[in-house]
């Protein structure tokens, strides 16, 4: 809201457009860094050297990668619970800070591990990383506190166009440089991370915090997202849609990569270019999708026909052969765009009263659930075949849909 900024900025660096295109060129220099390491893990561990880092405690190269993936997310779920929270009480751009320092160590933390052939402290390394990357949360909630000013709507889907070509831009970059040694995608994103605390001081106000409270307990005591779900009996609902969806949504940003090393051949190139083509029309997606929010559909209506699509895509990847596949995952993007525009824009209007650091947190820790889970299942299904993978996702997308079904027609009659 305007009342949160600060008065004694210049005009220009309090104007919301503004304050909108440095939290979206915030996004899209972070997301690069976070992004580069994801293509490379399946060449790393299942097409890499065999030694102790790939065959660590005996275990086979996918559960290995399954681990390591899940490390990650892990680390997010649990920032998630707080960061959000605590942005709402010491302020968006405080937390951001902290954050993206912690996040340029934790990737240099990374590449030690892999110079040194440390399977543990990698592991380790990943999941400190992620506890700091779960501030796109307040990323979100700076631009809902924006929602007099700016289009709800439109301000998420540019910063999720912007998010996109990171995630475009990061894949391609961390293939393209595997080859010259794998700790060099992960230094190179710790050195992404530089340009976003440029960013961070010069283009984002030092917004108030809100009244009542301080330290991390009371946040985690009063405004957690834990509390969030006791409070209200509908976010309980879209707690479980949206955990069935992103089950969907992470069987692919997971598993893809091996299974187009597995199915298709690819290498950690080939894997970066098909990601970069599927997040471009993530990207263009995302910049048409402010263009039809004037629809009478109820959002839920609308992002459940996206999770169909998606789900489609999925059964896809279940039987087609791997060339073809490839375009399938290249397709996904547009449906995952769309519903990415919808869904936390709705969420953001609707329970815009629980504080909007809150409700970012809650997508936040959804995503991450439902990443671990996958990671961790997928490493052992991985051992029998991918597709198989690709088959559950598909399942749990449909049954994603059908509960958002069953809630618009609950919403339609508040």
């Amino acid at each position: 809201m305007a009342s949160t900024l600060p008065l004694n900025l210049p005009a220009a660096v309090r104007h919301p457009y503004w304050i909108l295109a440095a939290v979206c060129l915030l996004g899209l220099m972070s997301t690069i860094g976070v992004a580069m390491p994801y293509p490379i893990l399946a060449p790393i561990f299942v097409g890499g050297a065999v030694d102790g880092f790939t065959r660590f405690g005996g275990l086979q190269p996918s559960v290995l990668m399954g681990f390591a993936l899940a490390a990650n997310p892990l680390g997010i779920l649990i920032g998630s619970l707080f960061l959000g929270p605590l942005s709402d009480r010491h302020g968006r751009r405080l937390i951001l800070a902290v954050t993206l320092v912690a996040t340029l160590a934790g990737h240099l933390l990374t590449a030690s591990a892999l110079v040194l052939r440390n399977y543990p402290l990698f592991v380790l390394a990943r999941f400190a990383t992620g506890l700091v990357e779960s501030n796109v949360a307040v990323a979100r909630a700076m631009l809902a506190d924006l929602h007099e000013q700016i289009d709800r709507t439109r301000a998420f889907a540019l910063l999720n166009a912007c998010m996109y070509a990171g995630w475009l831009l990061g894949p391609l970059v961390g293939g393209l440089t595997l080859p010259f040694g794998e700790p060099v995608p992960f230094v190179l994103a710790a050195a992404m991370t530089l340009p976003c605390v440029a960013v961070l001081f010069l283009g984002l106000p030092a917004a108030s915090a809100l009244p009542g409270g301080s330290g991390l307990g009371a946040a985690l005591r009063d405004r957690s997202v834990v509390a969030l779900l006791r409070a209200d009996r509908t976010l309980g609902l879209v707690f479980g849609l949206q955990l069935a969806y992103t089950l969907a949504l992470n069987t692919l940003y997971e598993f893809s990569p091996l299974w187009m090393l597995r199915n298709a051949g690819f290498g950690s190139r080939g894997i970066a270019f098909v990601t970069a083509c599927q997040c471009g029309v993530m990207t263009l997606t995302s910049v048409l999708a402010g263009r039809f929010g004037g629809t009478e559909r109820h959002p839920l209506r609308r992002a459940a026909e996206f999770a169909l699509v998606g789900a489609l895509c999925l059964g896809l990847l279940a039987v087609l052969p791997g060339r073809l596949g490839i375009f399938v995952i290249m397709a996904m993007g547009f449906p995952t765009a769309m519903y990415n525009a919808v869904m936390p824009a709705w969420m953001s209007e609707r329970f815009a009263e629980h504080g909007q650091g809150r409700v970012m947190g809650l997508l936040s820790t959804i995503f991450c659930v439902s990443n671990v889970v996958v990671a961790l299942a997928g490493g052992w299904i991985a051992l029998l075949s991918t597709r198989w993978i690709m088959a559950f996702g598909g399942v749990a997308g449909g049954v994603a849909a059908l509960l958002m079904l069953r809630l618009a027609r609950t919403e339609a009659t508040r």
